[in-house]
């Protein structure tokens, strides 16, 4: 269904990995009917993606984002021969192979026997007699005593109390060209969906909750602008979108700075005086360390350690009771010839004739930072640790500067449930398994919700380029956090 997610140094150049595309469930429309009939009871097969789809690192783009003060703007990298875009598969094709049964209530599921879809009936039914759970006539929603919920599991739903911040007033935290309320873009149902996992109620999010539960403690993300996005949104999230005064930043705890001639500083550190909470970003695109191999010369060539956790990661680990890691859309060529960043194995420019394809790279890097964590975990047993999985790309019919665009204004969401128990991002998934790291499993969910990017509508609005790798905030990153909540 998607892909993976990371800057390692002092360039601030970026690329975007490309992502099969996926073609809409549902005719165009000229908006989304936020009202009860539009949930559906009947939804369609829970969407499966095999590795063939999800293109885990294999299938990267050869494009980079060139940072100007106030927008980003993209610009054409050389094309890669190994990074050329994979036909798409149909909606027939994923279909296809899907087994479906239909359930007493009219519910269609999907890879799941009948024996196995009697006996789920069969708990939910003595889970209300026993009155442990809840149903809800608009999502359906079955609240089941003692099983651990898996928030990747679910559908989008209307809630007319969404959103949980005005993109209009967050303007302390927000940046602008992802504020989409204050840009050309005039249609917001996107705000007013809700993720709503399978079989399990998730915890309403409230920014005096959040505090409380996180007194005396420090979250941070680590990765790329998606990180970035997420932090932000958490931001907005805590305060309700509403000035705070009172909020310290303290980024010279962490080393945390702009340097001179970069258009944003490396990072961001706020504490909430309050809960003595502190919520920090630091940006690491690839999620390896990088330094310079000649440090004096200012030309030199960048060491990019795929082995080795970021020097950031190293040095303020021990301070984090929260850490969400993410990587994945700057791994390509272009991106690795642009910052100049030469692979490095072991300490020693690497030799392995494997690694030159960037997607066993990226995995090794992945696998790498996460073996790293859950070694440090017994030295710091309160810390608990994410890795975030990869956020979907949305292009359809080309590429940023090639016509592609994700116009939409009706998700491919709507009647559509994601059932499968595995995550749609193997790689991530595969690295975090059997270690204390847990997955923050938002891939498959993000990608039903194709309406909900920037488009069209950036604040430079060149004609003929669209972003559909970030999305609008208030928008689908705050649903990563209110994932992330339920799971702190």
């Amino acid at each position: 269904m998607v892909t993976i997610v990371l800057m390692c140094t002092t360039f601030l150049i970026w690329a975007w990995e490309k992502t099969p595309l996926l073609s809409a469930f549902l005719p165009p429309q000229t908006h989304l009917q936020l009202t009860p009939d539009v949930i559906v009871s009947k939804p369609v097969a829970g969407v499966v993606f095999s590795e063939s789809q999800i293109i885990v690192g294999k299938d990267v783009s050869s494009f980079r984002e060139k940072l100007t003060e106030n927008d980003e703007e993209l610009n054409l990298d050389l094309a890669d021969p190994e990074n050329s875009v994979q036909s798409s598969p149909t909606r027939q094709e994923i279909n296809s192979d899907l087994l479906t049964t239909t359930d007493q209530n009219g519910e269609i599921r999907t890879n799941v026997s009948k024996e196995e879809e009697g006996a789920k009936d069969k708990q939910i039914q003595e889970a209300e007699k026993k009155g442990v759970g809840r149903k809800d006539d608009k999502n359906l929603t079955i609240l089941k005593e003692n099983q651990a919920c898996n928030y990747a599991k679910g559908k989008w739903v209307p809630d007319n109390n969404r959103p949980l911040y005005s993109g209009f007033n967050c303007k302390q935290w927000l940046s602008g060209m992802w504020a989409c309320r204050l840009t050309q873009r005039t249609d917001f149902a996107y705000e007013k969906l809700r993720w709503q996992p399978k079989y399990c109620q998730m915890e309403e999010f409230e920014g005096s909750k959040f505090l409380r539960k996180m007194q005396g403690k420090t979250l941070a993300f680590v990765g790329d602008s998606l990180g970035r996005q997420q932090y932000q949104s958490l931001m907005c999230m805590i305060t309700g979108g509403k000035e705070r005064h009172d909020v310290i930043d303290v980024g010279n705890e962490y080393g945390i700075i702009q340097a001179r001639g970069d258009a944003r500083p490396n990072g961001w550190a706020h504490r909430f005086p309050s809960t003595n909470t502190t919520i920090l970003y630091y940006w690491s695109a690839s999620l390896c360390d990088v330094e310079p191999i000649e440090r004096t010369n200012p030309n030199t060539d960048y060491a990019m350690h795929l082995d080795r956790p970021p020097a950031f990661l190293r040095q303020f680990l021990h301070k984090f009771d929260v850490l969400v890691l993410n990587t994945g859309h700057h791994w390509n060529r272009g991106k690795l010839k642009a910052n100049k960043w030469v692979m490095y194995v072991g300490g020693v420019p690497n030799t392995n004739k494997d690694l030159a394809m960037i997607w066993k790279a990226k995995n090794l890097t992945i696998y790498s930072i996460v073996d790293w964590v859950n070694s440090q975990l017994p030295k710091y047993p309160g810390l608990k640790a994410f890795y975030r999985t990869i956020s979907p790309r949305h292009f359809v019919g080309g590429d940023w500067n090639t016509g592609g665009s994700c116009d939409k204004t009706t998700p491919m969401s709507v009647g559509i449930e994601v059932l499968q128990d595995k995550s749609s991002d193997e790689s991530a998934a595969g690295a975090v398994k059997g270690t204390g790291v847990k997955l923050l499993d938002i891939t498959a969910l993000s990608q039903l919700r194709d309406e909900g990017h920037i488009s069209r509508f950036s604040q430079s609005a060149r004609s003929g380029v669209q972003d559909c790798l970030h999305w609008c905030l208030p928008g689908v990153p705050d649903t990563w956090n209110e994932i992330l909540f339920a799971q702190i």
